[in-house]
C-alpha cells in the first residue's frame, strides 16, 4: 500500500503545478511552487509542502492556497483516476529558507578564515 500512496503523491505533486500554472487566476498563487507531498496509506489525507516566490506575500499566499483547498481538490478529481481524492492539507516549506541560512553561514565562516 505504501507505493500506491507514493505514486498518488507523485500524481498530486504533478497535477497541482499543473492546476497552479494554467487554472488559477490569482499571480500570487501562479509563483507558488510545490516542493513535496505525502499521501496517508489509506489515501484519506495528504500533506502538499510549497514555497513561493515572492516572499514578501507568504502570509497572503499561505491564506489564499488554503482557501482554495476546495477548488484543488475537486479538480484533482478530474484529473486522477482514483476512488477517493485526499483530503489536502498545505504546509509551507522552509527547507530551503533553512538551507539558504546555513549556507550563509558558511560562506561568512570561509570569509573569515580567508
Amino acid at each position: 500500500m505504501k507505493l500506491k500512496g507514493e505514486r498518488v503523491a507523485s500524481d498530486v505533486i504533478k497535477e497541482l503545478s499543473n492546476i497552479l500554472l494554467t487554472e488559477v487566476k490569482d499571480d500570487d498563487l501562479k509563483k507558488v511552487t510545490i516542493t513535496y507531498a505525502t499521501v496517508t496509506n489509506d489515501l484519506s489525507s495528504a500533506k502538499i509542502y510549497f514555497t513561493t516566490l515572492d516572499d514578501d506575500k507568504r502570509d497572503k499566499v499561505i491564506k489564499d492556497i488554503n482557501n482554495a483547498r476546495g477548488y484543488f481538490r475537486s479538480e484533482l478529481a478530474k484529473r486522477l483516476n482514483i476512488r477517493h481524492i485526499p483530503e489536502l492539507h498545505f504546509v509551507y516549506d522552509t527547507s530551503i529558507e533553512y538551507g539558504q541560512k546555513i549556507e550563509s553561514i558558511i560562506k561568512e565562516i570561509n570569509e573569515e578564515e580567508s
